[in-house]
């Protein structure tokens, strides 16, 4: 019978979560900008979410294989570590390259490079915790993630806006269709992105595994089609809560942009309006993002006090949902801050709260590979978005993006109602 693990302090949580401030940095990058940088290389608002598609077809076949092998590892560099390495470096490179993007194709084609990348990389962090933390701590561990995850989304997803008005980057290099301040701020993710991932490398060991790794006895595909047909009922529950979450999620970072530039600066893609409204839209996911990064402290001691879990997030998601549909409210490009704030809760919860609900409640000889299954209930409602969002902004909504973040805001709300299903288990496991 294997030993207990030991509890760790919140210094040594914290060094566990440096990596994922820096996937996320990457991330954020990504997410903000991606709409923009189609539109800059001549996209219409109808094509974006099949240019998108790439991300949610990545995630859905890399995370459940990368979680069926890291299980299965163990190297001088430890189980996981081997593969945040190794998405970080391919992700750094992509997001080099992804500014000086010369065609909507080669656009995406490095899209598909960074999001497997960065799949990579996270699918095992979030496995990682679910390793060295006994269980009564794991709520905290991924509170202590989302954390750092609110870090790194505000400083990536407001750099544009900053390093603009700090006189850094201006205007549009000389053969180059995309903003100098979007180009500069993917050049330092690709070095925060690098750097933090080698911090949590250098400064948390792995532990060798106390029982010899088992081979596989079937392919990874017959071993994820298997762990789909024997997920534990809390997993299979939580299921529905993440697709209506992620589906909300897609919905404002898909249309959020555009609909900040048309709405409230009245600009197209290729005005000096349009560039304000994307930096400004920016500004504003950065705003949600800092709102999780304290909102996170919060979770974190409230963790610690023992309030459940599901109450924690469907709180968040509530929060989410009332934040997200006041969008329509304003007039005023500055009260989208308020509709962030809400935003920002949920996010906060969104990122922590599942993970510790899912982690107590999976054998954790297979930690690694039912994380990546679990990435599944969020690439799903990605790929609903990415095929049907384009027609129906298209043909439905006379290519309007306002409607489509709105429709985001009544997804959380299903999730919210949805959590009810989902049992509350405490770190034995008890309902």
């Amino acid at each position: 019978m294997s030993s207990p693990r030991p509890p760790l302090g919140l210094f040594a949580i914290s060094n566990m979560s440096v990596g994922f401030l820096g996937i996320q940095f990457g991330w954020g990058l990504q997410m903000a900008n991606m709409s923009a940088i189609y539109q800059y290389l001549g996209a219409s608002e109808g094509q974006l979410p099949i240019l998108w598609l790439a991300a949610p077809l990545t995630g859905l076949i890399v995370q459940p294989i990368i979680g069926h092998y890291s299980d299965r590892t163990w190297t001088r560099l430890g189980r996981r570590r081997p593969y945040f390495l190794a998405g970080a470096i391919l992700a750094s490179l992509a997001l080099l390259a992804m500014p000086n993007s010369s065609s909507l194709w080669m656009a995406a084609g490095l899209l598909w490079v960074l999001d497997a990348s960065v799949n990579v990389s996270m699918e095992p962090f979030r496995a990682f915790v679910g390793d060295l933390l006994p269980p009564s701590q794991r709520k905290v561990g991924y509170a202590m993630q989302s954390l750092m995850i609110g870090f790194g989304a505000s400083l990536s997803l407001a750099l544009p806006w900053i390093l603009t008005h700090l006189g850094l980057a201006s205007g549009t290099a000389a053969g180059s269709r995309i903003p100098q301040s979007i180009q500069l701020a993917f050049y330092i993710g690709s070095v925060v992105f690098i750097g933090c991932v080698l911090y949590t490398i250098v400064t948390t060991p792995e532990h060798p595994p106390e029982e010899p790794i088992a081979p596989a006895e079937h392919s990874a595909f017959r071993e994820i089609l298997d762990g789909l047909v024997q997920m534990p009922r809390t997993m299979r529950r939580l299921a529905v809560v993440q697709f209506f979450t992620w589906l909300g999620l897609f919905c404002m970072w898909l249309y959020f942009t555009p609909a900040v530039a048309h709405k409230f600066f009245g600009g197209e893609p290729s005005s000096e309006s349009y560039t304000r409204g994307v930096e400004w839209a920016g500004v504003c996911l950065a705003a949600y993002s800092v709102v999780a990064f304290f909102v996170s402290f919060g979770l974190v001691e409230l963790a610690r006090r023992g309030f459940g879990t599901r109450t924690l997030h469907r709180t968040g998601l509530i929060c989410a949902a009332a934040g997200l549909m006041s969008v329509g409210l304003w007039t005023d490009p500055r009260f989208l801050i308020v509709s962030m704030v809400g935003v920002g809760i949920g996010w906060a919860t969104i990122l922590s709260m599942p993970y510790s609900l899912l982690a107590n409640s999976i054998p954790a000889s297979r930690m690694g590979f039912y994380m990546g299954v679990f990435n599944f209930f969020i690439v799903i409602p990605q790929i609903v978005a990415a095929t049907l969002l384009g027609p129906v902004v298209t043909h439905l909504l006379g290519g309007k993006a306002l409607p489509v973040v709105l429709l985001g805001g009544a997804c959380f709300a299903i999730a919210a109602v949805s959590l009810a299903w989902v049992p509350d288990s405490d770190a034995s496991g008890a309902d």
